[in-house]
């Protein structure tokens, strides 16, 4: 048989059509697992195999046209698999003398020659370079699976998990995260600019926001190959947030039909909050991102190659004289045996069309193969055996067997052949990604013309409209369908074919569009924009513990709390104010709130609390100092006259704009308008602030100050910046005494030298600004620097995205992200509770040069040591 050779595609995409676009011409494809199983037969080979795993053909098949047929250089970055030893012989040696080998065993431990040598076999069965193991050996290697199969899938699916205390899926959120920052370090280091980075399916969906941290700029597309379900489902995830931010992390996200993308939108607007600006994007982190419906394809004209050949026609004619004798015909199906794929529905329905039809008994089969995955249920595997069991007992005879079950993984021959002989195609999921074997049924049906019954919630019902679409839980309409299917007449089944061949999508020509589409909805980057660095948690926390003297200058709302549409609703929640209790009870650490909100306010949810935290409000206006009750007022002396005026004209854009107030506090004024329609609400505050500006600026020593959704005036010489001034430069734990000089230049050793402010609107820029200038003026007077962080550990933090326009130096997301960074400082969060933490892991998960990464590689060295003695 000759070798089999792509037709051409015509115009297939090309990084030259997009000169404008500066592409690379690579792609880094992040996909679960390479396509290899490594195995050694026996523990005392020397050497590691590899050979071919099955499953996944269509998106393999579309990697390999980019690598072999297209101008793109195609690289494929995945996960090495559980790696196999089938028959154990393992002895005990010095390295355990009273445990057991297997703690120790080799395929947890490989050197660097080792994995040199398996990656050299694994690039030459892929006949590429561009392919990129990545390493996560542990004695339990299931674990990396354990947080996508166990939660994510299933909630997916539409399956509830049973409730538990929590703590096993903890751990299994820890691996995840674990599981998508390795994946993040190996494709973060093989990134050139203008690469396409195109992450696949649910195991890596913190990944996108990953990669976003590091790479602003990069074009990163995700596709999810198994469905999405409805936001009300989704938000039974407790990690939904983070899975939703990991995906905002791309510039496409797309799925397999639009009622999984109108799940997605609902649920980034429901549980996110985010703006939807069309039908089709989501406004997330200063990014846009265009969220669409590609159901993918299959790999047609190989499949055609591999079905229509003599070797085929054999296996086609065994299986009509061994099945289809007395011309009975034959109805097949394959599906996984787990909860979703509906195979039990299917023996239903087949028992209610034997009843219903009792001259079809004799006339009629079916051929089911079941095939292993790791969702199987022992539970449905019990139930069919049941069914099975009674149906063949009820109307099966010593010549005829009604329902023929095969619970295994046949070989590819095997299963075009039987696709090719059947009489009618059978799939009843009830729910479902894209169903590739309902596309390769129509392709083994060239010839044959063999209708296919399809359910209606399988992802292939909105590309397949031409069979004959079912509802898998209606028993009685899917037995009238099978009848009115095995005697239809041949034009009718002709050209229902003819119709279906034509439905099916490529995955060449999907891989086209899919590229053609992300690369014409990138938005050209014109190098202009200022990004800000991620904030590199693992060194926050190294350089905490090394510290002395520790500042901390916190935001109140929006950077703490999260922004909500009624100010007085902003309370601290129980997490903030447990953190904010445990950081102030290090002697070494100064707390200071220092924000918009009014004496009252902070009093009430923060200081009569904790008495531990300095506070300032009114942006520096009045404070009150740590461990004291009095509040200082920093404008006692100053014209208060504007206020009357300013509140005026307040009042009159009340009137203009439904839902705005005024908010009246000592000093200062702010209009509000987040309860207002958010376009009415900007153009007045455009129009308000043009008029203060006409009106109350040139007359009053006043500032007009624009944050989130509301307009403040106050008094221009006091802001956050005087404030962070008076602390940063006062001798670290001294009191805060009113009108004290803060012009007094103290010794430097007794200054703060860790400083940590956050901050996440315009107002807060004062205290960035000022942060920046006290470091300046620290450089010119040559004051030391930490030695192994090479600054004076000052960290000006923004909260928002890496896009906005700001002079602190490093940025998080958002609140959940601030509480997290705190958290972490305070011991109660693991580094791996969340993504995006530039975290560096060896080859076993462990974070680099810990004590359990130093134990690994003692025993890595142990074992090479045994091995060389073993062959002495």
């Amino acid at each position: 048989m000759s070798s089999f050779k792509y037709p051409k595609i015509e115009n297939f995409v090309k990084p030259s059509d997009y000169k404008d676009k500066k592409l690379s011409g690579r792609i880094l494809n992040a996909f679960t697992n390479i396509p290899y199983q490594i195995y050694k037969n026996d523990s005392n080979e020397e050497e590691w195999s590899i050979k071919h795993l099955p499953g996944n053909s269509a998106l393999l098949s579309s990697f390999s046209y980019l690598e072999k047929e297209s101008e793109w250089e195609n690289h494929l970055f995945a996960w090495t698999g559980e790696l196999e030893i089938y028959n154990r012989n393992l002895q005990k040696s010095e390295l355990g003398q009273n445990q057991n080998q297997s703690q120790f065993d080799e395929s947890f431990y490989l050197n660097s020659e080792d994995k040199e040598d398996i990656e050299s076999k694994i690039k030459k069965a892929h006949e590429s370079e561009n392919i990129h193991p990545i390493w996560l050996l542990r004695k339990d290697q299931q674990r990396w699976r354990r947080y996508a199969e166990n939660c994510i899938w299933p909630a997916f699916h539409y399956i509830m998990s049973t409730p538990s205390d929590g703590r096993e899926e903890t751990q299994w959120w820890y691996d995840y995260v674990k599981f998508n920052e390795a994946y993040a370090s190996k494709v973060i280091a093989a990134y050139k600019p203008g690469d396409i980075i195109w992450v696949h399916d649910y195991y890596l969906l913190l990944l996108p926001q990953l990669i976003r941290m590091q790479f602003p700029n990069a074009i990163i597309a995700f596709f999810m190959h198994c469905p999405f379900p409805s936001s009300e489902y989704f938000r039974a995830l407790p990690k939904r947030q983070q899975l939703l931010d990991g995906l905002l992390g791309s510039n496409k996200v797309s799925f397999q039909n639009p009622s999984f993308a109108r799940h997605f939108l609902s649920s980034c607007k429901r549980i996110l909050g985010f703006e939807l600006t069309g039908p089709s994007q989501i406004l997330a982190y200063g990014l846009t991102i265009n969220v669409d419906s590609n159901p993918i394809g299959i790999d047609v004209p190989k499949i055609e190659y591999d079905t229509f050949n003599k070797e085929i026609d054999s296996k086609v004619f065994d299986l009509k004289l061994a099945y289809s004798n007395n011309n009975k015909k034959i109805i097949v199906g394959r599906d996984r045996l787990d909860s979703v794929r509906g195979v039990v529905q299917k023996l239903q329905a087949f028992e209610t069309f034997l009843e219903m039809y009792p001259e079809m008994r004799d006339k009629v089969i079916l051929i089911q193969v079941s095939s292993p995955s790791f969702s199987h249920s022992a539970k449905i595997e019990q139930q069919v055996s049941e069914l099975i069991s009674n149906i063949n007992g009820k109307y099966g005879s010593l010549n005829s067997i009604p329902i023929h079950h095969y619970q295994m993984r046949i070989a590819k021959e095997e299963y075009f052949a039987l696709l090719r002989v059947a009489d009618l195609g059978l799939i009843t999921s009830v729910r479902d990604g894209m169903n590739t074997t309902a596309f390769e049924y129509v392709i083994a049906q060239k010839y044959n013309h063999s209708p296919l019954i399809l359910s209606e919630f399988s992802g292939n019902a909105d590309v397949l409209h031409d069979a004959l679409i079912v509802n898998p839980w209606d028993s009685v309409a899917v037995a009238k369908a099978i009848y009115e299917s095995l005697n239809l007449d041949e034009s009718r089944k002709q050209i229902m074919e003819k119709l279906l061949y034509k439905s099916v999508p490529s995955i060449q020509q999907w891989t086209n569009d899919y590229l053609t589409n992300l690369i014409e909805e990138i938005e050209i980057d014109d190098g202009k924009r200022k990004l800000t660095s991620v904030l590199d948690r693992p060194l926050l926390l190294d350089h905490y513990k090394q510290a002395h003297r520790r500042l901390f200058l916190f935001d109140y709302d929006g950077t703490l709390t999260p922004i909500v549409k009624d100010p007085a609703a902003a309370i601290p929640s129980s997490r903030l104010i447990n953190i904010l209790g445990k950081l102030s009870e290090d002697p070494k650490n100064l707390i200071w709130i220092i924000s918009g909100r009014d004496q009252a306010f902070l009093e009430k949810w923060l200081g009569s609390i904790n008495p531990k935290l300095g506070l300032s409000a009114e942006h520096g206006c009045f404070m009150k100092d740590v461990n004291n009750q009095e509040w200082v007022n920093l404008a006692s002396e100053v014209d208060m006259s504007w206020q009357q005026k300013v509140e005026d004209i307040y009042n009159e854009y009340n009137i203009k704009t439904p839902g705005a107030s005024t908010e009246k506090k000592k000093v200062a004024l702010t209009w509000h308008y987040r309860r207002s329609d958010p376009e009415l609400g900007e153009f007045n505050a455009e129009k308000l602030v043009q008029e203060l500006q006409e009106k109350i600026a040139p007359h009053y020593d006043v500032e007009v100050m624009t944050g989130k959704a509301n307009v403040e005036v106050r008094p221009s010489f006091v802001n956050k910046g005087e404030i962070v001034r008076r602390l940063v430069c006062a001798k670290h734990g001294s009191p805060q005494v009113h009108n004290q000089s803060t012009n007094k230049e103290n010794d430097f050793e007794e200054l703060p030298d860790f400083i940590v402010c956050l901050g996440d609107d315009s107002t807060d820029e004062d205290m960035f600004n000022k942060l920046n200038d006290v470091e300046k003026d620290w450089e010119s007077k040559a004051y030391s620097k930490h030695e192994k962080f090479e600054n004076f550990g000052i960290y000006p933090i923004k909260v928002g995205t890496a896009s906005q326009v700001t002079n602190a130096k490093f940025h998080l997301n958002n609140p959940t992200q601030v509480l997290e960074t705190l958290g972490l400082l305070v011991g109660d969060v693991s580094i791996f509770e969340t993504g995006g933490s530039k975290l560096e892991l060896d080859d076993r998960g462990h974070l680099k040069d810990s004590l359990a990464s130093k134990k690994s590689r003692d025993i890595i060295a142990s074992l090479r040591r045994h091995k060389s003695e073993i062959k002495k």
